[in-house]
């Protein structure tokens, strides 16, 4: 059962990895105060840590971009400071970890925000969506648009990110520029109204995402650095009108920059993989380096995908987060766990880290 590409060494980047089967980043809203991961989350990832690649969830780069209770953070001494006992747990367990770099721009409320201050988008447009606050899912709050002079501001807390998750001892970091969080709604004209040099045109509007990812290259290192796209699908109430040549031109932009990888959802985020027609085979030609595929895949779909040459590695999401030991489930073809969908968000160790591996269950 192993023949699989899927199970075959890959390099990404300067990471040399033992198989093809990627961590996709999963938010758990277990944060400690101060924004903090905890031990639970030392204990989650090293369960975890046979993937190819662990990409950790969605950590904002300042307060400003945190959208849900509970996430942690990559902007303070005291978060690098804990982030560094899971990367180091994690590396003494053998495994290779990233960090994924968000802003989640107006995918937020009031409450979460520095001072209730409005949370800041493109412009000033309502998401048709919900957040996570207080241990429910509430409206989010109206955005402002953020001002012109701000936009080099936001570039910066990116870079002190990836500047931060190299201190924190990751081996690469992720851009989260998917699911209609910050850069996504710059890109794309259901949230973008703007008519200065970040708005109308899909140059200007790619404009954000472009100058993020080279300067978080600048400082962690082309090699070590990834991003995340999704070119269709409607998360967070935001599409574009004319998704194809828009990613055509941030996919060559990401290109030109030499970046390790792009990690692409395919559909729907966690839905259906066809909602809307696009060429994600013209992505791959487009892009140099590395194409992690994603969304819904099966054992199956994955190793047919990389024979075929489709792409380089395969992210899995919610299967690892009920499978601890998801990839030697996946090589042996064994029966995956369900996951429960009541400890997803919050909580403590309960749908966290006691879901068995395959030894547990043989031995219940």
């Amino acid at each position: 059962m192993d023949g699989t590409p899927l199970f075959t060494p890959f390099t990404l980047g300067r990471l040399e990895l033992p198989n093809r089967v990627v961590m996709a980043p999963l938010t758990r809203n277990r944060a400690l105060p101060g924004f903090v991961p905890g031990p639970l989350t030392v204990e989650y990832y090293v369960q975890r840590a046979t993937a190819g690649l662990i990409i950790a969830e969605g950590t904002q780069v300042s307060q400003q971009g945190q959208g849900y209770q509970d996430t942690p953070g990559i902007y303070t001494d005291e978060q690098v400071a804990a982030w560094r006992k899971v990367t180091d747990a994690v590396h003494a367990a053998g495994g290779r970890i990233a960090l994924q770099l968000w802003h989640v721009g107006r995918v937020s409320n009031t409450a979460l925000q520095p001072g209730g201050a409005a949370p800041v988008g493109p412009s000033a447009i309502r998401a048709a969506t919900k957040t996570y606050v207080n241990n429910g899912f509430v409206e989010v709050s109206e955005p402002r648009a953020l001002e012109l002079a701000e936009i080099p501001g936001i570039v910066d807390q990116f870079r002190r990110g990836a500047a931060n998750a190299m201190a924190a001892g990751f081996d690469a970091v992720e851009i989260h520029g998917a699911n209609g969080y910050l850069l996504d709604q710059f890109a794309k004209d259901g949230a973008n109204q703007r008519t200065d040099a970040y708005g109308g045109s899909i140059e200007n509007r790619g404009r954000l995402m472009l100058e993020v990812a080279a300067a978080v290259a600048a400082e962690a290192g082309a090699d070590r650095t990834g991003i995340r796209i999704s070119p269709v699908t409607p998360a967070n109430g935001v599409s574009d009108s004319n998704p194809t040549p828009l990613f055509q031109h941030i996919v060559d932009g990401l290109d030109a920059l030499g970046i390790a990888f792009i990690h692409v959802i395919e559909g729907a985020t966690g839905g259906p993989r066809d909602i809307a027609p696009f060429d994600y085979a013209d992505l791959r030609k487009r892009f140099g380096n590395a194409y992690i595929a994603n969304n819904g895949y099966t054992r199956d779909m994955a190793a047919e995908t990389l024979a075929a040459g489709n792409a380089d590695l395969i992210a899995f999401g919610r299967a690892f987060i009920s499978n601890p030991d998801l990839v030697e489930r996946l090589r042996l073809g064994a029966p995956l766990t369900e996951l429960v969908r009541e400890t997803l968000y919050g909580g403590g160790a309960s749908g966290y880290v006691d879901y068995p591996t395959l030894d547990g269950v043989k031995a219940a």
